[in-house]
């Protein structure tokens, strides 16, 4: 199935439930939200999960764009992405975990043809005042999945206040042969799927009140889905990702995770471009050239003359595409290759300075304060320069 079939599958699984299509926002959050992008599909869902009512209905499903920056260190392996698709659902007040667990696992065994055998799901086990999710660990066992409790990685928040409450996530075994063991104790067993009951509001000061409606939150990445029903254990093999690993593979000849930290990064970059924002100093903008830049480091590593005019026009057209974000590829390719000058201007600029500095000692934070305020060097950029010239 293609990135296409499976988002058709999902939105017309949850319209047959009578689930109404909810409108994809922005990767920038609207102003006043403290955080910097969307990082998930019930982000912009927040003040409807918090208790106002939806004019869209109580209903809800559909596939928004999401960009986390604590998965940037993790970027790297085969299965972390910083920019990604998240296809989701909602019951705002209505149904509960149970009819949401058994119509999961009607579409991944009906609609996406997982075998029920390949499939292990995980609970809530009680804590920090809680009890165990009996009624999810029930509804698992009547459905002849095999369950296991856990406990913290089975609460869900959205950030330390807010709407947060237990959770059931959904694995998919990947290995060779029957599956073994559990999703704690083998990582061929790969989630693909939460399931979170909205239930409480956590405070500033850590307490936890009721919601007034309990709610049904789930999300389950586009990208891993592909990854786990094309029967591959990389999600850089799928349609989405595929023409950037080839494109760079092809002009400037990385491998492993080299490879996969440029096509993410490049990627990531085009879909932020794509929603607005611009390299900068603070913010959103910083995290966009932070993205640019850590790639640029990369490419550069081995032959400083590699340059982002080396990859084809196609490759930012298809991301927009599949990103629904209508923009220009000839002004976002521009705006790409202008902050690579300005990041060789930098490097130029920035590498006597280090070096002076580094000549006195090992560098202290008083040191990299001074390169950033003074020269605007980063941390990030300064180690790296480090690293270069040890």
């Amino acid at each position: 199935m293609t990135p296409d079939d499976i988002t058709r599958t999902f939105l017309d699984h949850y319209h047959r439930y009578d689930h109404q299509r909810a409108p994809e926002s922005s990767l920038v959050p609207p102003p006043g939200d403290p955080v910097l992008f969307t990082t998930s599909g019930m982000h912009p869902l927040t003040p409807y999960l918090l208790g106002r009512p939806y004019p869209g209905g109580r209903r809800l499903a559909n596939v928004q764009r999401c960009l986390r920056t604590t998965d940037l260190d993790e970027v790297g392996d085969s299965t972390h992405l910083t920019v990604f698709q998240m296809l989701g659902s909602w019951s705002l007040g209505d149904y509960d975990i149970v009819t949401s667990l058994r119509w999961g696992f009607e579409l991944l065994t009906d609609g996406f043809g997982i075998p029920a055998g390949r499939l292990h799901a995980t609970v809530f086990g009680g804590g920090n005042g809680e009890g165990p999710d009996d009624t999810a660990r029930d509804t698992w066992t009547g459905l002849g999945v095999p369950v296991e409790a856990l406990g913290e990685d089975n609460w869900w928040s959205n950030g330390p206040t807010g709407p947060c409450g237990p959770d059931s996530e959904i694995f998919v075994w990947t290995g060779d042969g029957p599956p073994t063991g559990t999703p704690s104790t083998d990582a061929r067993w790969v989630e693909v799927w939460n399931h979170v009951q909205m239930r409480y509001h956590r405070h500033p000061d850590g307490r936890l009140t009721p919601l007034p409606h309990s709610s049904i939150d789930t999300g389950m990445g586009l990208e891993r889905l592909e990854m786990v029903l094309r029967g591959d254990r990389s999600v850089f093999t799928g349609d989405g990702l595929r023409q950037w690993v080839d494109a760079v593979r092809d002009r400037w000849n990385l491998r492993g995770a080299d490879l996969r930290v440029v096509s993410d990064h490049l990627r990531s970059a085009v879909v932020v471009l794509g929603d607005g924002v611009r390299p900068g100093n603070t913010g959103r903008g910083y995290v966009l050239r932070r993205l640019l830049r850590r790639a640029l480091t990369v490419l550069w590593r081995d032959d400083p003359a590699r340059t982002l005019n080396d990859l084809p026009p196609r490759v930012y057209g298809d991301t927009l595409r599949r990103f629904r974000q209508p923009v220009d590829v000839g002004s976002l390719h521009a705006m790409l290759v202008d902050e690579e000058r300005r990041f060789r201007g930098l490097l130029r600029r920035g590498r006597p300075i280090v070096d002076r500095v580094r000549a006195r000692g090992p560098l202290t934070e008083r040191d990299y304060h001074w390169l950033h305020d003074t020269h605007g060097l980063p941390r990030d950029l300064v180690d790296g320069l480090l690293a270069e010239a040890s």
